[in-house]
């Protein structure tokens, strides 16, 4: 799962890849010329509750691969200049776009911040990021014969876009999106806008203008002080959790930010535990069960025979899957069951 972090020039975009990764990359203009990627780990505490029961060997958790989408020298410009062709294809190649807003002085810069602008032009790039690709598909389509259909579905979407509407609103059959699934087009993926705020003004929580505008839209908005919190994640687990109390913040960015990201993209867990393992599997919401044995192996997908399965909750309540099976709470289901979050499975398979 790759998700990209993005923003217009002088946002803080490094600072926060840092703050959730605790990496240590360069911030400030011209520190970054290259992709930083970092994998951070989705806090699960089922996985460390499973492999207590089992003494397992390995608590193994799913995983975010965040990407810093690099910008070249030339594309360091001021918001409102467009957001240079090299950043728009690394966003096409992402699965979800966190959109780094903001709320704070740069003296690099020479507007005043404006998170409810800088929010909507964003959106503005994104919709004409994809009419760029339709509108050449379109005039390619020209030359070409029999494509009525494909025609047609170019047309909606352009004509969507040109309203000013993303295609996540548009509403297509399953075959629709999979004509188009060979653009990467920008304003169908998942979005979560990150405003980066000043310490002083990050416990009065967003401006209100911003959060009235999200709510309207159903737009999703979370609120970080990204230099108080890269400062944070460098820190050791102990001295984290002593200066997060002394500040009021339940959890760190990084928690908040990842549970949030993992939600956004729809992705659930389903566990495996055992004396060699316990581990948490990300699959998509509705996945059935033979697609989620997969995950796992592509042999146990191919030779599978049947899911053992037991919730989470009934598990840790009884203690062990003899007394879950003995109460009746151990189902065995099929290849089209659908997983549910928290689902712990026992594949059989044969191959």
């Amino acid at each position: 799962m790759k998700v990209g972090i993005v923003g217009f020039p002088g946002t803080g975009k490094t600072t926060i890849f840092n703050t959730l990764t605790g990496l240590k990359a360069e911030t400030g203009a011209g520190g970054k010329v290259k992709e930083n990627t970092g994998v951070i780990k989705v806090p699960d505490p089922r996985v460390e509750l499973l492999a207590d029961l089992h003494n397992s060997k390995k608590r193994v958790l799913a995983e975010i691969v965040f990407v810093d989408v690099a910008a070249p020298q030339d594309a360091q410009q001021q918001r409102g200049s467009g957001l240079h062709p090299q950043v728009v294809q690394a966003m096409r190649e992402c699965e979800a776009l966190v959109v780094v807003i903001r709320a704070f002085n740069n003296p690099m810069l020479e507007e005043d911040p404006n998170p409810v602008r800088e929010l909507e032009d964003f959106r503005a790039e994104l919709i004409l990021g994809d009419m760029v690709p339709l509108e050449n598909r379109k005039e390619r389509m020209k030359k070409e014969s029999g494509k009525d259909k494909e025609k047609a579905l170019i047309d909606k979407c352009i004509a969507h876009l040109e309203a000013e509407q993303p295609l996540a609103t548009l509403n297509l059959d399953p075959s629709e999106w999979s004509q188009l699934s060979g653009f990467g087009l920008l304003s169908t993926k998942q979005l979560l806008f990150l405003v980066n705020q000043e310490e002083d003004d990050f416990s009065e929580g967003l401006p209100a203008e911003l959060t009235q505008r999200a709510e309207a839209e159903g737009i999703e908005v979370l609120s970080i002080c990204g230099k108080l919190e890269m400062d944070i994640a460098t820190m050791e687990p102990e001295e984290q959790a002593e200066f997060l109390a002394a500040l009021g913040i339940e959890a760190s960015a990084r928690d908040r930010f990842v549970a949030k990201a993992y939600s956004m993209l729809d992705l659930i867990s389903f566990l495996t535990t055992g004396e060699d393992e316990s581990r948490a599997w990300p699959i998509r919401r509705n996945t059935p069960a033979v697609k989620a044995a997969g995950k796992i192996h592509s042999d146990i997908e191919r030779g599978f025979i049947r899911a053992e399965v037991i919730a989470y909750d009934e598990l840790v309540e009884l203690g062990s899957e003899k007394k879950a099976r003995e109460a009746g709470k151990l189902r065995l289901e099929g290849k089209e069951y659908v997983v549910q979050d928290g689902d712990v499975i026992n594949y059989r398979f044969n191959v």
